[in-house]
């Protein structure tokens, strides 16, 4: 029987660690789990993945010939991304700096970072609450995933959503019951 569903193959988005026990690498992982408030080591994994796609690149670009048409096109549009993301300044821009990029460079571009560090979330985990509870958006476009990275142009746009209790929206579940309650106590006095 024939269905309408879309089928999509998803590919991974994640590397294992090669080695599962080593405790350099054990320590460091739960450093960056605590410093920037993720759910699990995957997260750390799938940010090490983009960066040794973006490396590879970069690496395959640098065996061209510098005059290559492939390696200007190319290595022009992988740096002006890089730009734009914020993972490279202005000042560093050619190939050889993104060999020297980290997986810290890139978890600090998240939305979850960036919304403590510009003080809308008293703590990383907090903002990540406040994500995932569709509280952010980003130039007006609500945003409920962590791990959204943030343009250098977007930055300034990372705000309390509109329709947002902490916004300017209706009150929330709990704002409602106290103000019922309230009215209920003052009809009593009266």
């Amino acid at each position: 029987m024939p269905t309408n569903a879309q089928h999509r193959n998803y590919r991974k988005t994640y590397k294992t660690p090669r080695r599962p026990f080593e405790k350099e690498r054990l320590d460091g992982e739960l450093k960056l789990v605590g410093e920037y408030g993720l759910r699990c080591k995957r997260e750390i994994w799938r940010c090490q993945y983009a960066l040794a796609k973006l490396r590879k690149a970069a690496r395959t670009l640098l065996t061209l010939d510098p005059k290559d048409p492939k390696r200007i096109f190319e290595g022009a549009a992988l740096l002006r991304r890089m730009n734009r993301y914020g993972l490279l300044a202005e000042d560093e821009l050619d190939l050889d700096s993104i060999l020297q990029l980290t997986t810290q460079k890139l978890l600090e571009r998240r939305l979850q970072t960036k919304v403590f560090k510009q003080g809308l979330a008293k703590s990383i985990h907090h903002a990540r609450v406040l994500i995932r509870q569709r509280h952010i958006s980003v130039g007006g476009q609500l945003v409920n995933v962590p791990s959204f990275n943030v343009r250098t142009s977007s930055e300034k746009h990372i705000d309390i959503s509109a329709n947002s209790p902490y916004g300017q929206g209706a009150p929330g579940r709990v704002a409602k019951k106290r103000a019922a309650a309230k009215a209920a106590a003052g009809d009593d006095d009266e």
